[in-house]
């Protein structure tokens, strides 16, 4: 007995394994692709459902895409109805696993193995490695799953687990162990895979089967709230859509089956191709996953809405602002769990935008306390330097983090440019902030600019808010169709850096100006040509990582 339960623990860790180790390689080869279904996701519910489920039926975890779901609730990058529709189809992809597992390819898993071995250690070509680990991934789970049937070959021979399973027919005690066991593993894929290899063995029938798939509905949210404790409020509203979805359709589900049970498993049978033989009764309990999935997203769908609103109930409060009580916060990344690697450099991307927005906002506004004499608006220049430089220590330490992962050959070197282009917009925030100090500077030496100095800085930042807008667009969206015109926009603004310093010294010759005042002008000068130097930088940052 001992040997038995050895070996089916071993089976277990080796589909486990196996199973995380394709999703980890299908992440890796779909790479800025996979994060570019993700930034395409669609706008309702609809298609929201669609996308979940292509996403989920791909990589392998609907735990993956529910707590991808709460990152981007979290972040306020996807609505709770967007949300909504992708945590449905997160429902129905999520049952592709167990189908897979019914298929019973363990006879030629181990030549998944072999080739998969063979690409992966063998050929350092970067594609075909990743397509080796998602083949040797492959392979291990169903030996892994080959291991877990003979094993309970094994048990079926042995009285006390026949005695003991026979009277495993209480519906509520089958609920309770699904939901625990999935709990504990976080996937549904892995309990419900479980049941196959022991309904294919004989050791457990359909009945009792359908309601532990039931409990695994419920344990498979468990990633989800998890991920959800530490986000805002709206993050722990999507956790709770996927919790009461899979609640209420539990309850559904647990009625229709004390009411019509033998009904509901004569349909399952036929949709399965019929049979009650051992044989038979994996397939069947597969399709019993995936038809109370269906079932219930088209029961519930149409009251989608309403399950959002009661999850305001039960989640009450509005969120915060981004600065409470002297406390910056973050709003696209934080201590919240990374979902992974390439959804968390979509997030990192959205962070970094938001940085370089308040350093393009401070930059205007401290140059227009220039032009205006104000000083009563100087202090906020300060504050939001103040808040740059929080922005810039957080999402340096997020791309640690994600750095720690092991990422695609591009996205690794994506992570490298986002940390100089992270120290560019702090220096614009710099820049701001020291032309900030020179409006107080000249106001308590009660000098100003004179107006020609004045028209030819706002010709200059002109240009300059040219460039970084043109640079942000570039970096955002990787569109370097315009690479040429802010490369000449640089090189203006340079050649108008070298003709203002000229200018300035001629006034100087001729008297206009005073030596104190020359000396500020020449240095907001020389301060908004190097915010074009950062601005092209964060332009060409993602061009020169491919390279």
């Amino acid at each position: 007995m001992f040997t038995i339960i050895i070996e089916l623990l071993g089976g277990l860790g080796l589909f486990i394994f196996g199973m995380n180790l394709m999703s980890s390689g299908i992440e890796r080869a779909a790479g800025s692709g996979l994060r570019s279904i993700v930034e395409k996701l669609a706008k309702n519910k609809f298609m929201g459902l669609i996308t979940g489920l292509i996403f989920t039926a791909v990589i392998q975890s609907s735990s993956a895409a529910t707590v991808m779901v709460v990152s981007f609730v979290n972040s306020g990058l996807m609505t709770l109805a967007e949300a909504s529709g992708i945590i449905l189809g997160a429902n129905i992809g999520t049952t592709v696993t167990a189908l897979l597992v019914a298929l019973k390819l363990s006879a030629i898993a181990p030549l998944f193995v072999f080739a998969g071995a063979v690409m992966y250690n063998f050929i350092k070509e970067p594609m075909t490695e990743k397509m080796g680990q998602i083949l040797l991934g492959f392979g291990v789970l169903f030996v892994g799953i080959s291991t877990m049937s003979s094993a309970m070959g094994t048990l079926k021979d042995t009285p006390v687990v026949i005695e003991t399973l026979s009277h495993f027919t209480n519906p509520v005690l089958g609920i309770l162990m699904g939901l625990v066991i999935t709990s504990v593993v976080q996937s549904s894929s892995v309990t419900v895979s479980i049941l196959v290899v022991m309904a294919s063995q004989g050791l457990i029938d359909l009945r009792i089967s359908m309601f532990v798939i039931l409990g695994c509905n419920i344990g498979a949210c468990t990633s989800a709230v998890l991920a959800s404790l530490s986000g805002n409020k709206n993050s722990k509203r999507s956790a709770l859509i996927h919790l009461l979805f899979n609640i209420f359709g539990t309850i559904l589900m647990f009625v229709l089956l004390l009411l019509f049970g033998d009904f509901i498993e004569h349909i399952i049978t036929t949709l399965s191709g019929g049979g009650t033989d051992p044989g038979s009764l994996g397939r069947n309990i597969a399709f019993a996953h995936l038809t109370f999935k269906v079932f219930q997203v088209i029961v519930f769908y149409p009251f989608m809405d309403l399950i959002i609103k009661l999850t305001y109930v039960l989640v009450r409060g509005e969120e915060i602002d981004e600065k409470v009580a002297g406390t910056y916060r973050l709003k696209y990344i934080g201590d919240h769990a990374i979902p992974n690697p390439t959804v968390a450099i979509y997030l990192a991307v959205e962070e970094m935008e938001r940085m370089a927005r308040k350093a393009f906002g401070s930059l205007n506004l401290a140059v227009t306390c220039l032009m205006d004499n104000n000083t009563e608006d100087v202090n906020m220049v300060h504050e939001t330097e103040e808040y740059i430089d929080y922005l810039d220590e957080n999402i340096s330490d997020y791309l640690v983090k994600i750095n720690r992962d092991t990422l695609p050959l591009p996205d690794a070197n994506r992570i490298a440019a986002y940390f100089h282009v992270v120290n560019d917009i702090e220096r614009i925030g710099d820049h701001a902030d020291n032309i900030a100090k020179i409006v107080t500077e000249l106001s308590e030496e009660e000098l100003s600019l004179s107006d020609e100095s004045k028209s030819e800085l706002k010709g200059m930042m002109k240009l300059v808010n040219t460039i970084l807008e043109k640079s942000l667009y570039m970096f955002v969206t990787g569109d370097t169709a315009e690479m040429k015109t802010v490369a000449d926009i640089e090189d203006e603004i340079d050649v108008m850096e070298r003709d203002l310093q000229s200018k300035h010294i001629k006034r100087l010759n001729e008297g206009k100006c005073s030596a104190q005042v020359g000396i500020y002008f020449s240095d907001i000068v020389s301060a908004l040509e190097r915010v074009s130097d950062h601005a092209i930088n964060i332009a060409f940052a993602l061009v020169e990582s491919k390279q």
